[in-house]
């Protein structure tokens, strides 16, 4: 029977890719035949006689890319057409040549063969410096929609390789193929894996001694007096606002008081300190891990400048280098404007203030008690789902300010353009972030008055006031809604979109596979030589991964953001979230496959790009690192009630002035940190009707949290105890630093096995240039 009116045979189907996936035909081109020899592909709109500007600068782009020898296959499909494009060999010959001449980058003797992700990396760099005549290079093409878009192509085999052995929910548990990784989406994309992985990793411990000092604190449940104290009173609380809000009484309060002490206990002080010291043996142990890897890929002495010349050198031989620069004027004015654009965030902590200050007022207002008795816990909560939309808002025009203040700059490459928008970009979320957390933690409660001298907004709205079992509740409440709300949504939205938008792309994609699954090759002995397909299985796969969520060069960027920010998150904060290390093991585990299932399967392959390490990141780290023991020794020694309850112990407690070993040092703390306001003092302004507990008994004085006298005037305890608070702070830092200056020096940044594969390699292509130029 002629081969062209008989069916494909079963062995032919299965060579080609033919496989049941939920009952239906799935193909994918085996990788001998795969159109990978394409190494880039354009995709552009079929145009009409109105549009010959168009067409003509992309007839004479197409043209340019043929003037340096390339082959360019061009298919119609409908309203799009696709260009192949295939560089010529003699391109990555002299890559290698000149890679080999380099004193900068390596190049072993059995790298004969460029990677296809290297060949990817230069036919991106010679693309995006192909200009036509008036001057466009592809990227203001593609903004004028000379071209829909451009892209590399996944390599079917390879794909499935990658899916298989990670890109899958299954392999959560499992390590990650790191180098197979490095070999398909190139060291940028493999470090920041290696990095995810590994901080991952070090999170158990803190995650373990985290759960470890929440337990500790669920102990006091049935052993402190502070709770027995709280939930056993019957001492009468002030009103928390102005004529609708009535005293209240501090036993209403009882569960407060115990989450309170979940946190806010002795253990809390060794897991902040341990956490500042985790964060540097985290990067000193980074650097290693990241050594071993960058000394087994060969490019422990990369250097991306040396690169860059060479790529500019294999586009234009006669290219001149584009010199640094650097002016005062424009550095001085996108100084100005960051400057402005912090202020500006953190006008809107000031907005948000307020709108907490209302909601307070308004729900201490509502008929119903419950809301009214809990009217500061519900302002704080919708005070918080109202800050993630301020996040989410901002972060958006965090992105397009930050994108035009680098274009002030005019920096001289793609990199220092990259850093320089990281730093601006970074610096925008984390005052975006950690404001309100900031004013949660160091301000709220500490500036708001005494009753008769209340400080107000506007002259109507009292400013909140800080539980009577400590200020650090509402930070826990700001970091649970915010940490919780970002890694899930974000975790969400970040999968369900780009799946949503695959699935609803798919039809066009089947029925070129359905014409792909029949197209009948002159001899079945073609395909297993090696054979290219025809025009329709090219088409579909370039119609795949078209259809494919588009990347572009800062979608890395994107992913690194989100877990710096939970870096800080885990670390700044800690002492009043010690449960923050654990929700960042759980997120980090379901995002790393996450990722791995976006890049692989959900979205257009990603440049490769080229580095031994995840560049500025490491110092914003490391900035990061010792803000955390910082902030750390500030909540403790300021926000919580660590240092206070330490001084009533000793100073004022019942321990202090007898030697009873049968009674609790911390009897009566929570009466001693109160202070008495009298109706019969005119300047308090507390209305008859608002001095009626909810059982309906009048009280001729209420308590309010402050260390007062009756004269309103502060008390010698108040200032023994900032005295302490400002001790501890200055000791803790001291010795943390310390600590982490001794961890650092402590642990050496490489393995001595990298170290010395380094020195003999050094050696032996020493010893091979000496006997090359002896022959």
């Amino acid at each position: 029977m002629p081969f062209h009116k008989r069916q494909p045979s079963i062995e032919l189907l299965e060579l080609m890719g033919v496989v049941k996936e939920n009952g239906s035909e799935q193909i994918s081109l085996p990788p001998v035949i795969t159109p990978l020899s394409y190494d880039y592909v354009l995709v552009a709109k079929t145009v009409d006689d109105h549009e010959r500007e168009v067409f003509k600068k992309r007839k004479e782009y197409i043209d340019e890319l043929k003037k340096k020898n390339f082959k360019v296959t061009k298919i119609t499909d409908d309203d799009l057409v696709f260009y192949g494009i295939q560089a010529p060999k003699e391109i990555f010959e002299k890559y290698r040549y000149l890679l080999k001449v380099s004193d900068a980058c390596n190049w072993s003797s059995d790298q004969n063969i460029v990677a296809l992700s290297t060949r990817i990396r230069i036919v991106h760099f010679i693309l995006n410096h192909t200009h036509i005549r008036s001057g466009e290079c592809l990227r203001d093409l593609l903004k004028a929609k000379v071209f829909e878009a451009r892209f590399c192509l996944h390599e079917k085999k390879k794909q499935r390789e990658l899916k298989e052995s990670w890109a899958r929910w299954t392999a959560c548990l499992q390590g990650q193929p790191i180098t197979d990784v490095r070999n398909y989406f190139g060291e940028k994309v493999a470090l920041y894996f290696l990095w995810l992985g590994w901080y991952t990793f070090l999170l158990i411990l803190p995650a373990v001694i985290g759960v470890i000092v929440f337990l500790y604190g669920l102990n006091f449940f049935s052993t402190s007096p502070l709770i027995k104290e709280v939930c056993e009173s019957n001492i009468v609380m002030c009103p928390l606002c102005d004529k609708s809000c009535k005293v209240w009484e501090l036993s209403e309060t009882c569960t407060y008081a115990k989450i309170s002490l979940l946190f806010d206990n002795n253990g809390t002080v060794f897991f902040a300190m341990f956490m500042a010291i985790w964060a540097t043996l985290f990067l000193e142990f980074w650097k290693r891990h990241r050594a071993s890897y960058v000394c087994e890929w060969k490019v422990s002495d990369w250097c991306e400048e040396e690169e860059e010349l060479i790529l500019e050198i294999i586009n234009d031989a006669e290219c001149e280098p584009k010199k640094f620069k650097h002016s005062y004027l424009h550095t001085t004015l996108v100084l100005i404007c960051v400057t402005a654009m912090i202020l500006v965030i953190i006008g809107l902590t000031h907005a948000l203030v307020v709108f907490r200050v209302i909601v307070a007022g308004f729900l201490a207002k509502e008929s119903w008690e419950f809301m009214s008795n809990h009217s500061n816990l519900g302002a704080m909560t919708l005070g918080a789902v109202f800050h993630y939309i301020i996040i989410t808002v901002m972060t958006q025009v965090n992105r397009i300010v930050a994108m035009k203040l680098c274009a002030i700059e005019k920096t001289r490459s793609f990199t220092a353009t990259e850093k320089s928008f990281t730093v601006k970009m970074f610096t925008f979320q984390f005052f975006t972030y950690f404001s309100s957390l900031f004013y949660v933690a160091f301000i709220l409660g500490r500036i708001n008055g005494h009753p008769g001298d209340y400080v107000r907004i506007a002259g109507i709205w009292r400013l909140e006031e800080c539980h009577p079992s400590g200020c650090l509740t509402d930070l826990f409440i700001q970091m649970t809604i915010i940490m919780v709300l970002k890694q899930t949504i974000s975790n969400v939205f970040e999968f369900t979109g780009p799946w949503f938008c695959r699935f609803w792309k798919r039809k066009r994609t089947q029925k070129l596979q359905r014409k792909c699954a029949h197209c009948y090759l002159k001899d079945e002995a073609d395909v297993k030589d090696g054979a290219e397909l025809c025009e329709n299985c090219k088409l579909r796969d370039w119609h795949s991964n078209y259809r494919l969520n588009d990347v572009n060069s800062f979608s890395l960027f994107n992913e690194f953001l989100e877990m710096v920010i939970q870096f800080s998150f885990t670390t700044i904060f800690v002492a009043a979230f010690p449960l923050a290390p654990l929700l960042a093991l759980i997120n980090n585990i379901i995002e790393i496959r996450l990722d791995a299932i976006k890049m692989v399967t959900l979205e257009r392959r990603m440049v490769p790009k080229k580095t031994n390490d995840i560049g500025v990141w490491i110092d914003i780290l490391e900035a990061i690192g010792v803000l955390a023991v910082i902030a750390n020794g500030l909540v403790i020694g300021v926000s919580s009630d660590f240092i206070p309850r330490l001084v009533y112990q000793y100073r004022y407690g019942p321990c202090a002035s007898s030697n009873a070993t049968d009674i609790d040092c911390m009897v009566g703390y929570i009466n001693n940190t109160l202070s008495t306001a009298s109706m019969h003092d005119k300047k308090i302004g507390f209305l008859p009707n608002q001095m009626v507990t909810s059982s309906g008994l009048n009280v001729t004085s209420c308590s309010y949290k402050d260390y007062r006298d009756s004269n309103y005037d502060l008390t010698p305890q108040f200032w023994l105890i900032l005295a302490v608070r400002f001790a501890f702070v200055i000791l803790f830092e001291h010795v943390v630093v310390i600590c982490k200056f001794i961890a650092a020096w402590f642990v050496p940044s490489a393995p001595m096995q990298v170290k010395n594969a380094k020195l003999f390699d050094k050696l032996n292509r020493l010893k091979e240039e000496l006997r090359s130029s002896e022959a």
